[in-house]
């Protein structure tokens, strides 16, 4: 990190410093400068850029290649799956390495360093998504006022609940991935007592992930009597999208339906009737296959009450910068908020007790 800031842009004030936000998931890592919202004008993302995790040692690593002085940031952001502990390092299955705001703060010589769950910055990115930057799956156009909820599935699958008052959001992170795979059609029913041969408990996100991807697909191996012809589950989504293996069809049509169910129940339990975004990294790349898979149907499928979801627009969110984005925003919304003592630059912001205004929090695997 030694190229120097590039120039404000004419969005910002001539006093503004940016933020270095990165968000961390199990497969990449997502790095952007933020420029704070100045002027009416939204935030400001420059520079940004993905990096490979199994590429590099650990993250400090990959932010020491992003071209910006230390020096000129107000603070470093870091959005990422697993458990928040209050000295500032994360236990997370899903991510390659050790993850240490203290290290960080070591390795690049920024005196801030702060840490937020990935599924709670996305969750804060839904206040700057425009309706041209997502697909609408199913519902009306428009939401009302109330709750919104941001469901991903990638590495894992995180969800996350924004309830917007007086300007700002609060945003409950959620252990929705680890909640018990429901099936409801036979086969759905046939491939839970497949999986439930190799462990005592099937959880929402070892079917809705790309790990839980691979799961269905070779549980219906199993159950068909076939070889597996696919080791990854970017070669069976990608064998399903062109139609060139039925076993892939039927798995990413699998899939499809037990994410529409699953969110559909999530709807239920939050009562997100702002809208549901679903964001993470496998359904942007299905995106014309799940349009056309019976996702909308799973997901209305809730008997009397399929009237009060079809009051509910369920989006697709294409927006590659979200987690960059959320992580900057729920910084930046925490630092605006008085009365608070500020944050120690040791932990991070929402491991914080001395800021009664906001409330501890954990952070969840995504």
């Amino acid at each position: 990190m030694v190229a120097s800031l590039p120039a404000a842009s004419k969005h910002t004030t001539a006093t503004a410093r940016p933020l270095l936000a990165a968000d961390v998931g199990g497969t990449h890592v997502r790095v952007g400068l933020v420029w704070p919202a100045s002027g009416g004008q939204r935030l400001q993302v420059q520079d940004y850029r993905q990096y490979r995790c199994a590429d590099h040692d650990d993250l400090a690593a990959i932010l020491r290649q992003f071209p910006v002085d230390p020096a000129s940031l107000s603070a470093c952001v870091i959005a990422s799956a697993g458990h928040a502990l209050a000295d500032g390092t994360v236990i997370s299955a899903n991510l390659p390495w050790p993850l240490s705001t203290t290290a960080i703060r070591t390795a690049l010589g920024t005196p801030a360093v702060h840490l937020v769950n990935d599924f709670e910055a996305v969750a804060h990115a839904t206040a700057h998504i425009d309706h041209d930057q997502s697909t609408l799956l199913c519902g009306p156009a428009q939401a009302a006022e109330g709750p919104v909820l941001v469901v991903g599935a990638g590495t894992g699958l995180g969800a996350a609940l924004r309830v917007p008052f007086g300007g700002r959001s609060l945003v409950l992170a959620t252990e929705a991935g680890q909640a018990a795979f429901a099936a409801t059609t036979e086969l759905e029913i046939a491939v839970l007592q497949q999986l439930l041969r190799s462990r005592p408990h099937v959880s929402v996100e070892q079917a809705l992930s790309g790990p839980g991807l691979l799961n269905l697909y070779g549980a219906l191996c199993a159950l068909r009597g076939q070889s597996p012809r696919h080791a990854t589950p970017d070669a069976i989504s990608h064998a399903a999208c062109e139609g060139s293996d039925p076993l892939a069809v039927q798995t990413l049509e699998l899939f499809c339906g037990l994410l529409g169910s699953a969110i559909g129940d999530m709807a239920l339990v939050y009562g997100p009737h702002g809208g549901i975004y679903l964001a993470g990294g496998i359904a942007p790349r299905i995106g014309h296959f799940l349009a056309n898979s019976t996702f909308a149907d799973r997901f209305l499928n809730k008997g009397p009450m399929r009237k009060a979801l079809e009051r509910i627009p369920v989006r697709l969110v294409e927006h590659g910068q979200l987690g960059v984005i959320g992580a900057a925003s729920w910084y930046l919304e925490r630092r605006e908020l008085e009365p608070c003592t500020p944050p120690s630059a040791a932990v991070p912001v929402h491991a914080n007790a001395s800021r009664p205004c906001i409330g501890p929090r954990q952070a969840t695997a995504g």
